[in-house]
């Protein structure tokens, strides 16, 4: 079926977005067309606001609509401890927990040579400048458990370590409510890794 020119368009650009595909779109198209004007013109409006007014962090590179992050504009955070993560979204995702409580550093993704992704293009460069304060006592990385997270994690510790940082990693292993039968290796192995006393 051809679509008129606009929705053409739109279902374009829709489906340039992470995770939507052509029926996804669709559905998303179909519900723009018909819902209320001031509806769309609310999202439209919101698009546009977040684009012009968030920006990075000069600090921590997570997104900020002031000088600073929310979190580095808080005077309760510890100082001595940074968690490094490698984007926003996994900085939300560990500061919702409530266990830290310390500053964070967005990397902005992670070592990846088969997709030309070298540590020179992470804001990598920008967390040592921090750490050389001389504040920093711990640097906690918690990139993802995959290949590109590890090849990461691995990279930053050989980093920090020689300046004399206690360098911390994430735990990684079975999920609340999981079933031995059905973990892989790799996860029971690095659960069995990070046992700890009860």
């Amino acid at each position: 079926m051809r679509y008129a020119p606009p929705i053409a368009r739109l279902l374009e650009e829709l489906e340039r977005l992470p995770g939507i595909g052509p029926k996804s779109a669709q559905r998303i198209a179909y519900w723009l067309l018909t819902a209320e004007t001031a509806d769309a013109e609310r999202l439209a409006f919101s698009i546009t606001e977040v684009k012009r007014t968030i920006h990075f962090c000069p600090r921590c590179f997570n997104f900020a609509e002031d000088d600073l992050c929310n979190v580095c504009a808080d005077t309760q955070r510890d100082g001595t401890a940074i968690c490094v993560v490698e984007e926003p979204r996994d900085l939300v995702a560990v500061d919702r927990t409530g266990e830290f409580r310390g500053t964070y550093h967005v990397l902005q993704g992670a070592i990846s040579p088969m997709d030309g992704i070298g540590p020179e293009r992470l804001r990598i460069r920008e967390l040592i400048d921090r750490l050389a304060s001389g504040e920093v006592t711990e640097v906690v990385i918690a990139t993802n458990p995959n290949v590109e997270g590890e090849t990461t994690a691995l990279y930053l510790a050989r980093l920090i370590k020689p300046l004399g940082i206690k360098v911390t990693r994430i735990a990684s292993g079975l999920p609340v409510g999981g079933d031995l039968e059905f973990a892989d290796e790799v996860t029971l192995g690095r659960a069995l890794e990070g046992r700890r006393e009860m």
